[in-house]
């Protein structure tokens, strides 16, 4: 199944055509750990990019919203190269796309990120609910690179013995991955929630807090076709589901 309006298209994709997209369009250049739903974007029949789901910070989200894990998701990554489509329209695309193959899922939500420009304004272009800041969360700096908590847990649950060795978050991974790694104060963002039925929307209503504004120099100052491209995959269409 596929969503599409003339020469856009949304639908499932590899996970290496995900990765791509992430690895060369979108900031983070880091895909997001654990179960993923992963839609490619397709524009005159050239891959432009990917929109990532995950289950991110729904484990606890879900709790907030009186829901069972599985009826919450984040959407993680929005990373796409040179396109025409609006972006608020790709990502709606792709939230029927998710709901319809997901009929149990009720909320999904999503974060903008202050420290890099961004105020949600493609989540605003589609009607999202602003729920306010999220509470900062502590991340680390490993290899250069700034990874959340949720991501170093996956990291030590696939290394071997790492979970039994007794050390410390930051002592593992001094000792295993990066001599230099580092905590510091995660960054405090935008939280955006989209109910996915009138029952849950008529409940989240009553959370909705003002818009925040643009920024000079946010995603809502700059073209849409912003980013230079970084190569070139097959137009892969498959992909696994959660």
């Amino acid at each position: 199944m596929s969503s599409t309006r003339g020469d856009l298209v949304v639908a499932p994709c590899s996970h290496p055509a995900a990765r791509f997209a992430v690895e060369h369009w979108h900031y983070s250049r880091t895909m997001p750990a654990g179960k993923r739903v992963e839609h490619g974007v397709w524009e005159v029949g050239g891959f432009v990019g990917a929109v990532v789901y995950g289950r991110g910070a729904a484990y606890n989200l879900s709790m907030r919203f009186d829901l069972q894990q599985t009826e919450v998701c984040e959407l993680a990554r929005v990373a796409l190269d040179r396109h025409d489509a609006p972006v608020s329209q790709i990502v709606a695309k792709s939230v029927d796309l998710l709901g319809a193959s997901n009929p149990g899922l009720r909320v999904v939500i999503s974060f903008a990120d202050p420290e890099h420009g961004h105020h949600g304004g493609i989540y605003q272009a589609m009607n999202w609910i602003y729920t306010g800041m999220s509470l900062s969360a502590p991340e680390w700096i490993v290899r250069g690179r700034r990874i959340h908590t949720r991501t170093l847990s996956s990291m030590r649950r696939n290394w071997p013995g790492a979970l039994e060795s007794g050390l410390s978050r930051l002592d593992w991974l001094r000792a295993h991955v990066d001599p230099n790694a580092r905590v510091v104060a995660g960054s405090t963002k935008h939280r955006y929630v989209l109910p996915l039925d009138r029952a849950m929307r008529r409940r989240l209503d009553r959370d909705a807090l003002p818009y925040p504004s643009a920024v000079e120099g946010s995603e809502a100052s700059q073209p849409t076709s912003n980013r230079a491209g970084a190569g070139s995959i097959p137009a892969d269409r498959s992909g696994d589901q959660p």
